[in-house]
């Protein structure tokens, strides 16, 4: 055996190495790239058009109600509307009363110019953004409102429109903003925690609108 055909099993084996190597340096670029985009995936914005009702969902205290407040100064929707979410279970436990997001989110449209006769809290307590879509789909229903605009955190926005989609009755349509004042960075959202957790929360919530909805929030304890 000369030297040429002893190198040749040597010479493929490396080739294979080395193929592997480019296959994996190419699958980490993807992968870095596809993380980087993530953030600004989740980030999904529509056309304002004249609704009947404004929709600040609970959360994102100020923002989501400051922005609900700026669309409103534009004339574009008579109301605004406000859901109703649940308080602390243990202060609930403890009997100790919880002063109520809903509360918070009336004082900033009010001190952003909307007035308090345009304000409107929806009766359903809510646990999720389910809860609150389908508390939407009520008061559009009794209220004769066939668009409404929705605003929430701009890594939300994703998943509110995925829900609007997967649940909302024919013939009701919203329209989703993102709160354009938020701190959220889509572009770097990896570097802090805040914006790290509400990606993961929000990837895990739009896996589970995919599968059909299987993970529900926990039951409230029972005083």
């Amino acid at each position: 055996m000369n030297d040429s055909t002893f190198n040749q099993p040597h010479r493929r084996s490396k080739s294979v190495r080395r193929a592997v190597l480019i296959i994996l340096a190419a699958l980490l670029v993807a992968g870095v790239a596809a993380t980087r985009e993530l953030g600004r995936w989740l980030v999904v914005q529509d056309p304002l058009e004249r609704s009947g009702a404004i929709v600040v969902l609970s959360g994102g205290m100020p923002y989501r109600a400051m922005e609900g407040a700026k669309i409103y100064m534009e004339g574009i929707a008579p109301q605004v509307w406000l859901t109703r979410s649940l308080g602390p279970p243990e202060l609930e436990e403890l009997h100790i009363d919880y002063e109520s997001e809903e509360t918070y989110n009336r004082k900033i449209l009010i001190s952003e110019g909307v007035p308090d006769s345009a304000i409107r809290v929806l009766d359903p307590i809510i646990t999720n953004t389910v809860d609150e879509e389908r508390a939407v789909f009520a008061e559009m229903r009794r209220s004769g409102v066939g668009r409404v605009i929705i605003v929430t955190s701009p890594p939300h926005t994703r998943r509110v429109r995925t829900l609007w989609r997967k649940l909302a009755p024919s013939g009701l349509e919203a329209i989703v903003r993102a709160s354009s004042t938020d701190h959220y960075d889509a572009n770097h959202w990896w570097r802090n925690t805040r914006d790290a957790l509400d990606v993961v929360r929000e990837v895990l919530g739009l896996l589970n609108a995919w599968a059909g909805l299987p993970l529900k929030p926990p039951p409230r304890p029972t005083t």
